[in-house]
């Protein structure tokens, strides 16, 4: 079995009044590479007449989001053109490369109705040759997201990217990422080999589990030693996990705020093109 580094827990960091947890970077980890940046919201009853989600007009750059939209929806529109609402069990994967702007809100049923909402999104860095690619961006809803269903039907694996048990993702990433969201009945039992040069990322969405025979729960972060390829995962109770796996860049890894390029004239290049409207102008858009 791969051995288990640490088990972080996720910090409490809302968002305006949107509960929020932070599983990275935090102060006892900043981030698993290629794994950069997780934010778990919710999950969170809204009221009708609300305001939605407060992530209005905003740049990135050097980097990809997958968005997995757990409870409620969310409506995703950016400079480069990419439009469209993600309704409950959908995913959202975009490339911010060179640079663009955009907003991920409620839609206006959600904020007349009401309703629950849980969502997470997940940075996934770039290397120095793929920061500067063209913008792009791929919403899929649940029924275009292929299940590997496992354990006697204890186990479904909503497979994003790569192969997980024969089922291949339907996201093609610029590097080897594979990533699902594993949704286990108490009693599952998960087995997986993942190559011990990839680091991984496992999250515990909600429940509990045991993980290479030690215990985690809600808002865990699971990091893992490079020592080994077995991955054995026991639900304790109904759960929801991510999984994700890929190979470390070992280059550089610098962020400030909305841009994570490799060092400071990039970040600074970064800021330049924004405020030149070289990612698009959302006046404009």
């Amino acid at each position: 079995m791969r051995g288990i580094k640490n088990i972080h827990r996720a910090i409490d960091s809302p968002i305006d009044d949107l509960i929020t947890y932070r599983a990275m970077p935090t102060q006892s980890i900043d981030y698993i590479d290629p794994f950069l940046f997780l934010n778990h919201h919710g999950p969170q009853q809204y009221n009708p007449n609300n305001r939605g989600l407060p992530f209005g007009p905003h740049p990135h750059k050097g980097f990809e989001t997958l968005t997995f939209i757990f409870k409620g929806d969310l409506v995703h529109w950016d400079t480069g053109g990419g439009k469209n609402k993600i309704n409950e069990g959908g995913i959202q994967w975009m490339t911010a490369g060179k640079g663009l702007v955009h907003a991920e809100i409620s839609s206006d049923d959600f904020k007349k109705n009401g309703g629950l909402v849980e969502i997470i999104q997940l940075w996934l860095n770039l290397p120095a040759k793929h920061k500067l690619t063209e913008p792009g961006y791929i919403g899929l809803q649940k029924d275009k997201i292929p299940v590997a269903r496992l354990n006697n039907g204890n186990i479904n694996i909503n497979v994003i990217s790569g192969n997980f048990d024969s089922v291949t993702g339907p996201i093609k990433p610029l590097t080897d990422i594979e990533i699902a969201s594993i949704e286990m009945k108490k009693g599952g039992v998960y087995n997986t080999s993942i190559d011990e040069a990839k680091n991984i990322l496992l999250y515990i969405v909600n429940g509990k589990v045991e993980v290479n025979n030690k215990t985690a729960t809600m808002h865990n972060l699971i990091e893992f030693n490079n020592d080994g390829k077995e991955i054995v995962i026991k639900a304790m109770e109904d759960s929801l996990l991510l999984l994700g796996y890929g190979t470390p860049f070992n280059e550089p890894i610098l962020a400030r705020g909305p841009f994570v390029m490799n060092n400071m004239g990039e970040i600074r290049q970064a800021y330049m093109d924004y405020q030149s409207g070289k990612m698009g102008r959302w006046e404009e858009f």
